[in-house]
């Protein structure tokens, strides 16, 4: 459960952003966030520079953001994993924390109810520093039947409103909008057709890049 002050800071927060004033911060200290996250995180297949970290840190730097992003992405982890390593990625320096797992637990059909507890089990470690968070989530395909899937889409954001984190629903949201499935997957994909090209992280950045910046803006507000 996470402080009564924290939450109140998310709610100040969550009204700057609303009246737009959040748009283009000014960060004048840099902050430390560690990325928790499996291959996508990582940069799987990618030259170092073009991975999905060091591509955010630059748009966020080209944004007015002055951050120091750790990557903390396993390829192949899953919630367990991060669960079993967060408390020696949650390092003194780190003053935030971006947590996107659960994409390898529904690939192997892990159950709904086991990836919450892996979840929750992180958030608690967070929330007990006091850490503002930016929880990703993710999407199960029809493959389980939908009782699997319904339980476990809905438990990103069950999890983001019980630990008053900030929420973003998918890293491929932008990829996953594009109409021509064919066009995007040519190119906005490798060629194993699961991980995204160097274009297609840029297009990650793109969606997740507001949301760190107001992840930077509460982890200010500290």
């Amino acid at each position: 459960m996470c402080s009564a002050r924290y939450g109140l800071r998310r709610a100040i927060l969550n009204g700057a952003v609303a009246a737009g004033l959040l748009a283009s911060p000014v960060i004048a200290e840099p902050v430390t966030i560690a990325a928790l996250g499996d291959s996508l995180t990582q940069g799987f297949g990618l030259p170092p520079e073009d991975g999905l970290v060091p591509q955010l840190q630059r748009w966020l730097e080209a944004n007015g953001a002055e951050v120091t992003l750790i990557n903390a992405g396993v390829s192949g982890d899953t919630t367990a994993g991060g669960l079993a390593r967060i408390d020696w990625t949650l390092t003194d320096e780190v003053d935030a924390l971006i947590v996107a797992l659960g994409g390898n637990d529904v690939l192997r059909g892990i159950a709904p109810e086991a990836v919450r507890a892996n979840l929750d089990g992180i958030l608690t470690k967070a929330t007990a520093r006091d850490l503002p968070v930016l929880l990703v989530g993710t999407e199960a395909p029809q493959n389980f039947g939908p009782d699997y899937k319904a339980a476990f889409d809905i438990l990103f954001p069950d999890l983001a409103q019980t630990h008053d984190t900030l929420f973003h629903p998918n890293l491929l949201t932008l990829l996953l909008d594009i109409e021509d499935r064919e066009a995007a997957s040519r190119d906005f994909l490798q060629s194993d057709r699961l991980h995204p090209n160097t274009a297609g992280v840029a297009l990650i950045v793109e969606g997740i890049g507001p949301l760190v910046l107001n992840l930077v803006a509460l982890t200010k507000a500290e």
